[in-house]
């Protein structure tokens, strides 16, 4: 069984390469694919880079060049929920591309037009380990399972966020998740979307963010590395 590992920015994979055993190396669509052993696991581990597009082309290589088993992506997000605390992490049930909008054709907004679902579901076992994996790892903060949200944009207003609220009733939002699920969905292998909150998705976000970005890397780092040792 092989395991691919999907970070958006090389701070979310950087400690994930250096823990490994690095087997080869392989550059594949401008990115590199870091193959070896972690927790004693067959990994493909790898930066996406921003967004949906990088996200998707990212994921689908990984099926493609490394016929990966389970999908996995770490990184942080935006909480739309007051409950959910910067610093707590938040493990996709599902997930939707928030600024996919045909709503002019009848369609609610985020459905894809012409797709068979409105939401890509991540794995229950998944999602199930990968809760013990951070309970267990990062007993200092709460763990919430939910909607995620992604779409090309930071989002940092209040009012975005509201809409987002009431539109979809997710617990956060980021830039990268709904892309890499909709690639699973699509290739029917299962996933996990993993978010640590590092802002409120408001108009504190740009304060915030710099500030606790490296505290949400380094718990979603302690949690990958315990979920694998589940899988």
């Amino acid at each position: 069984m092989t395991i691919g590992i999907i970070g958006a920015m090389e701070e979310e994979v950087a400690i994930l390469k250096e823990a490994m055993d690095v087997e080869k190396i392989v550059e594949h669509a401008s990115m590199q694919f870091y193959k070896g052993v972690l927790c004693g696991e067959k990994v493909v581990v790898v930066r996406s880079g921003i967004g949906k597009v990088n996200a998707a082309v990212c994921a689908q290589a990984l099926v493609d060049k490394f016929n990966i088993d389970i999908l996995i992506n770490t990184g942080i997000a935006g909480s739309l929920d007051a409950a959910i605390d910067i610093g707590d992490m938040v493990i996709s049930t599902d997930l939707v591309e928030h600024d996919m909008d045909a709503s002019i054709f009848g369609d609610p907004v985020g459905q894809i037009p012409r797709m068979d679902t409105f939401s890509f579901p991540a794995d229950p076992e998944l999602v199930k380990k990968a809760v013990q994996a951070n309970t267990e790892a990062n007993p200092d903060i709460k763990t919430f399972t939910g909607r995620i949200v992604s779409g090309d944009q930071f989002v940092s207003s209040s009012e975005v966020k509201e809409r987002l609220v009431s539109l979809f009733d997710a617990k956060c939002t980021e830039m990268e998740g709904a892309a890499i699920a909709h690639v699973a969905y699509l290739n029917k292998i299962p996933c996990v979307i993993i978010r640590a909150i590092s802002d409120k998705a408001d108009n504190s976000a740009t304060m915030d963010y710099p500030t606790f970005e490296k505290q949400a890397i380094k718990h979603s780092v302690k949690l990958v590395r315990n979920l694998l040792l589940l899988i």
